[in-house]
């Protein structure tokens, strides 16, 4: 049994943590540990430089650097023999370094077939829990004919190729994994417009926008910001 004096000093204990959580702002690095890092993932012939609007964004939004990784690789490889795999390494490293158990990823064009590989076939399923295509050529887009001839990617991202038939064979949105595209109807380099949306995911027109504009387009920024925090 407690003496008056211990109990004393276990209430005062008491009171004192309250006292310390009431005191933790919003945001604070307890909270925040449960939030996921975001990968960014860059499409063809571009850099992790292309997401300097999204992650002013995502920090103005409470994320910090910390929490912000972009993808950067060469383009003009193989998708599901090269690329894939490259990223599945770098989510791992990511994860190593913030011990978080997922990651949410973010992609444009390109970068959305890489990611969906690596989602479907590469191990992706367990460990990424958002998954953003941002006018991604989940179909296949006829525009990639016109380099076909000297580069795999091109040919990775031409309709009916090997890399798009695995895709969306079968479950095109397998795992637990939520899914989300945002299209547009002016995208002079996806073509058709409708290769974007994926069954089972959650697909958002953004209206008349050219293919890159969607990376600096404030509409489309709240809706996947919206989306990772769902």
């Amino acid at each position: 049994m407690l003496t008056a004096r211990q109990g004393w000093q276990a209430l005062a204990v008491l009171l004192a943590l309250v006292t310390l959580c009431l005191a933790l702002p919003a945001g604070s690095p307890a909270q925040a540990a449960t939030r996921r890092p975001v990968v960014l993932v860059h499409g063809y012939n571009a850099d992790p430089g292309v997401w300097g609007a999204l992650r002013a964004d995502l920090r103005a939004a409470g994320y910090t650097d910390a929490e912000l990784f972009s993808f950067g690789y060469d383009t003009h490889q193989s998708v599901n023999e090269v690329l894939a795999g490259r990223l599945g390494a770098y989510v791992d490293q990511v994860r190593r370094e913030t011990g978080a158990a997922q990651v949410d990823v973010v992609a444009h064009s390109f970068g959305s077939l890489v990611s969906r590989w690596y989602v479907k076939f590469g191990g992706g399923a367990a460990t990424v829990d958002h998954w953003v295509s941002l006018a991604g050529p989940n179909r296949g887009t006829s525009t990639a004919w016109a380099c076909a001839l000297w580069d795999q990617a091109c040919r990775d991202m031409t309709p009916g190729s090997y890399v798009v038939k695995n895709l969306n064979g079968g479950d095109e949105t397998p795992g637990a994994v939520k899914y989300a595209t945002f299209w547009s109807n002016c995208d002079e380099v996806v073509n058709p417009d409708d290769s974007v949306p994926l069954t089972g995911a959650a697909n958002t027109p953004v209206g008349c926008l050219g293919h890159n504009d969607l990376l600096g387009d404030d509409a489309t920024s709240a809706g996947v910001r919206a989306f990772l925090s769902s």
